[in-house]
């Protein structure tokens, strides 16, 4: 009597498993640029996808014009050559990038191109990092659990000290008013960067590996070790969706919502691009970015991702490509 409802329940997991694998998946993109010869250890695409910052293994930092494909600054942290930036985040107003390595950060001027100002952190390593609207606010996630919020031109500096564990993700609000932070606690918090106090807790049965804001001020994104990633409404603090999907684990490198509210992007270490409905957590779209040169078995980590119209959609993954990719409703 257990065989044919045994085999049942194999077929069922077998159709389950081909829709995710198979429906919708795209791994053709409309056009690919190169940004990086040998690969990249970071990128970030600006919030109107008009600039990409790509730190390359062979040439430092480079920003690039995307409507151009013009290549306008080269910068380093360091001058032997040796490139170890995994962190960038452009200004939503495209006036500043902030980058960083293990011990320190800078701010850099996309208007001269020019360094504003480097720091070095001692106390512990550099997890991640986001700047806000004309420089005026950096948030630095630590190794110790401590987020330190720093205002450049005035040299206020607040820690938030909400987390106790190591720091794993952050994301800042265009005003620079507001912060989402994410940590091995299993926690994630929106927090006020004016006077440090917690506006809503998000609590995850992992580690929360990654966040973001959505620019608009309508929602979050947390992401655990697991299988756990949810869309905030940062009014209320209620949940608005879990991403659903069969796996039991799915880590997420990247997330940004559509300029409309009604669409998440979201890129994996495991080449996956996906498109979700915010409302209901459903996935739409699946896009599967180039693997990197020489990689065995075939690998690439998404970096960043972009909404371009309302039919189209570009990458930035460590294979050194920007790649276009077209939305199938």
């Amino acid at each position: 009597m257990c065989k044919p409802s045994n085999i049942a329940h194999f077929a069922i997991w077998l159709c389950a498993l081909a829709l995710t694998s198979c429906g919708g998946l795209n791994d053709t993109p409309v056009s690919s640029v190169r940004h990086a010869e040998e690969g990249s250890h970071a990128s970030h695409i600006s919030a109107d996808n008009s600039i990409a910052v790509v730190s390359t293994m062979e040439n430092g930092i480079t920003v690039w014009d995307l409507a151009t494909n013009e290549k306008q600054f080269v910068w380093r942290h360091q001058d032997d050559g040796n490139n170890t930036v995994t962190n960038i985040h452009i200004a939503f107003d495209n006036s500043y990038v902030v980058t960083s390595d293990r011990e320190a950060f800078a701010l850099w001027s996309l208007e001269v191109g020019e360094p504003e100002g480097f720091w070095r952190i001692d106390e512990a390593s550099i997890r991640d990092i986001a700047v806000s609207n004309q420089g005026r606010g950096i948030l630095v996630g630590r190794g110790n659990g401590k987020v330190m919020f720093f205002e450049p031109k005035t040299g206020r500096r607040l820690e938030f000290l909400g987390h106790q564990e190591k720091v794993n993700s952050v994301d800042i609000s265009p005003n620079g008013f507001y912060a989402l932070t994410g940590g091995n606690d299993y926690l994630a918090y929106l927090w006020d960067t004016r006077t440090g106090q917690v506006i809503h807790k998000f609590d995850h049965p992992s580690r929360v590996t990654k966040v973001a804001l959505d620019d608009q001020g309508r929602y979050g994104f947390t992401a655990d070790s697991k299988r756990d990633a949810r869309v905030w409404d940062l009014a209320t603090g209620q949940e608005v969706s879990s991403l659903q999907y069969i796996a039991r684990q799915r880590i997420f490198t990247t997330a940004v919502f559509s300029d409309d509210g009604k669409y998440l992007l979201t890129g994996s270490p495991a080449r996956r691009i996906n498109r979700w409905d915010v409302q209901t957590g459903k996935e739409l779209n699946e896009w599967r970015v180039s693997a990197r040169e020489g990689s065995k078995p075939a690998s690439a980590v998404v970096h960043d991702i972009g909404f371009m119209t309302d039919n189209t959609i570009i990458s930035e993954s460590s294979s050194g490509l920007l790649e276009t990719w077209k939305i199938e409703n």
